[in-house]
């Protein structure tokens, strides 16, 4: 690597650690750096190296492992006042990020009910129909409050009751229909339904007929 590209490269490195002010070891920097700047990995544990003899930057050994951070010395120092600033200032910074996350939460929710909605041409719409619905069955019940031939009480009272009579004497009559049948079949040679072919007796199970509760 030529002489200009070794020096953009330590440039480079130099102001991401100024700019971050913590520990890295090469790989890290290489892996942060490499997709923006094109570094390759050899030129970045280069310039890391001699960054360190000429005292740019701090370097620390642990174990097989080197770490690399920038020289705490050549920042300004703070003040006790400055810090406690600072602290203020990142409380207030924490509240406002706090306050704008719960309102981005509370706006996503209104989005989603609204996504969830009908829109207003929907709803014109759907009124629309509602409406004409509602139209037919006003002058349907309209038609019904206007006709002449309602049932009376007595007359709807006098149908329940012939209905009521009629189950009753069908039931007898089926009943004692069977009694003779199973009079008849305790000395018939064959079988019941056989019996029934015969004398041509057709039953109410045949045509899915069933006799209604009273």
């Amino acid at each position: 690597m030529s002489k200009s590209k070794d020096a953009a490269a330590s440039g480079v490195i130099l102001t991401y650690l100024t700019d971050q002010n913590r520990p890295y070891s090469a790989q890290d920097v290489f892996s942060n750096l490499q997709r923006e700047h094109g570094l390759g990995k050899t030129a970045v544990v280069k310039a890391m190296e001699l960054l360190a003899q000429q005292g740019k930057i701090k370097e620390k050994v642990y174990g097989k492992q080197k770490i690399y951070f920038a020289d705490q010395e050549k920042f300004p120092s703070v003040s006790d006042l400055e810090i406690k600033n600072l602290d203020v200032q990142i409380t207030e910074i924490t509240s406002k990020v706090q306050n704008t996350q719960q309102s981005c939460r509370q706006l996503e929710s209104e989005l989603k009910d609204l996504s969830s909605s009908m829109t207003t041409e929907e709803m014109i719409k759907e009124i629309k129909e509602l409406k004409a619905e509602c139209s037919r069955h006003q002058e349907k019940l309209q038609k019904i409050k206007s006709a002449t031939n309602h049932v009376t009480p007595e007359e709807k009272e006098k149908v329940y009751s012939e209905r009521k009579q009629f189950c009753k004497e069908w039931r007898k009559r089926k009943r004692m229909a069977t009694d003779i049948f199973d009079a008849v079949l305790e000395g018939y040679p064959k079988s019941k339904k056989q019996f029934f072919e015969e004398v041509g007796v057709e039953t109410d199970e045949e045509h899915n007929v069933t006799l209604p509760d009273i």
